[in-house]
């Protein structure tokens, strides 16, 4: 047997330790501000039933979703037709997305939950996608969702919460916002009510394909000249949020729906002032959010000194948990692509530096006497937080230095003959080359406070 190249399934990637502290960063981050707004942690199986990942994401959706064999050998022995079933052998899928896992999750828990219910999931998802550049077919999600409430009150701590992590993270974003009952206001002022998820898919790629191949898309779908003509000021309105709103009461006025939107945006926009949330919010009228499941505000963040599609997106939805036989269950959710978050960080140098470091110390090995009085300061610095280790062989000094430069530790400590006798150890700092000597019993202590 010949020796077998490593590879790994496309679209999928390793992640190296570098990549993986950055990672951790970013997740980290968000963690932590979404266990400030009291989210609580959830987690739910890599794979669902079939029966719950069908149908919820469209026709196109089902085709990308993966599916598992029910074991190793469960088609040993059936005939063809039987393994061309594919529902005989195959009844799980890996998920898809955390959306539809947390609706089943409410559902069969929902006598053990407190409503309103608020959970946080920071877990990986499949789609069998065409893998290309900035897609893949393993990702990781991280979602926050509160359901079981209709307050508008969560639409502003999710925008308080966008304020945070992306201040935390340091990359400047603006969010933008639509209601989908603006959106179905629109439809039906100017005559296509029936026409709603034509006009939102197509409205959708306006910032992609510009008005001109909107207008065509939706003369493809049905709409006449006349409601394309109608549609394309409202597309195009200027101006501050409150003067995008005070028009769209007018254009809206005969929608009830329409003008329902236009007061929810009016409360959300005028307590996000109030509160003097420190972040630009927009109202975007092209924003429409392809997923059909929502029903009142839509949220999209585009990060404003870097190239690239949504950094973070949601909404409300009235009744996500009812395809599960539980109606009338109101939620609102955003989910940050960290993927895409990690791309901005490095594309703007802005990740910290000492992120990439995972060990703080390195004791240098200098023989059998010098190591075992190196051990012993060694458990001092680690009982100080400090991640420390010590070059396992009694190497040449070069071969050591060149160890630590290279996995880019800031400080190595060198305990030698000298060092012993004087019970002082040297303390080098591998950026400035700057030396030091400091008591063993102090050395601890020393070190914490160049990491604090």
């Amino acid at each position: 047997m010949g020796i077998q190249k490593p590879s790994i399934p496309k679209g999928t990637r390793d992640f190296s330790p570098l990549e993986m502290m950055r990672r951790q960063y970013i997740f980290d981050t968000i963690r932590n501000v979404f266990r400030l707004y009291g989210y609580a942690p959830l987690e739910t199986p890599s794979m669902e039933n079939l029966s719950t990942l069908l149908g919820k994401y469209g026709d196109e959706g089902d085709k990308l979703l993966f599916k598992i064999l029910n074991s190793g050998d469960y088609a040993a022995g059936l005939s063809d037709d039987e393994v061309r079933s594919a529902s005989r052998i195959c009844e799980k899928g890996l998920r898809y997305d955390l959306t539809v896992p947390f609706a089943r999750y409410v559902v069969q828990h929902q006598s053990e939950l407190v409503f309103p219910f608020k959970r946080y999931q920071i877990q990986p998802v499949w789609r069998a996608d065409r893998p290309q550049k900035g897609r893949y077919r393993e990702f990781y999600q991280c979602d926050v969702d509160v359901i079981g409430s209709r307050s508008l009150l969560h639409e502003v701590e999710l925008i308080e919460i966008v304020a945070r992590v992306f201040r935390a993270l340091r990359i400047g974003v603006v969010l933008k916002m639509n209601n989908r009952k603006i959106l179905y206001g629109i439809a039906e002022t100017i005559g296509h009510a029936d026409k709603m998820i034509d006009i939102t898919v197509a409205i959708d790629k306006l910032d992609k394909i510009g008005i001109d191949a909107v207008k065509a898309e939706l003369e493809e779908r049905g709409l006449d000249r006349a409601a394309i003509d109608r549609l394309q000021p409202i597309l195009e309105l200027e101006g501050t949020n409150e003067q995008k709103l005070n028009i769209l009461r007018d254009v809206l006025s005969g929608s009830e729906t329409g003008l329902k939107g236009v007061e929810e945006m009016q409360t959300i926009f005028a307590a996000a002032e109030r509160l003097e949330i420190p972040l630009d919010v927009e109202l975007d009228l092209s924003l429409a959010r392809g997923l059909n499941y929502y029903t009142g505000a839509i949220f999209e963040v585009k990060a404003k000194d870097f190239t690239i599609g949504s950094i973070s997106g949601g909404g409300r939805y009235d009744d996500l948990t009812g395809i599960f036989g539980m109606p009338g269950m109101s939620g609102v959710g955003i989910s940050f692509g960290a993927d895409r978050i990690y791309d901005v960080l490095t594309g703007l140098n802005l990740f910290p530096e000492e992120i990439g470091c995972s060990t703080q110390v390195l004791f240098v090995n200098l023989g059998e006497a010098e190591q075992w009085e190196s051990l012993q300061l060694l458990r001092k610095v680690r009982d100080a937080g400090i991640a420390a280790e010590i070059y396992p062989d009694a190497a040449k000094m070069k071969k050591q230095m060149e160890y630590a430069n290279r996995r880019g530790i800031p400080f190595v400590v060198i305990v030698g003959s000298q060092e012993l006798e004087a019970r002082r150890a040297t303390v080098k700092d591998m950026r400035s080359g700057e030396q030091r000597q400091i008591g063993f019993e102090r050395l601890a202590e020393a070190l914490e406070a160049d990491f604090a």
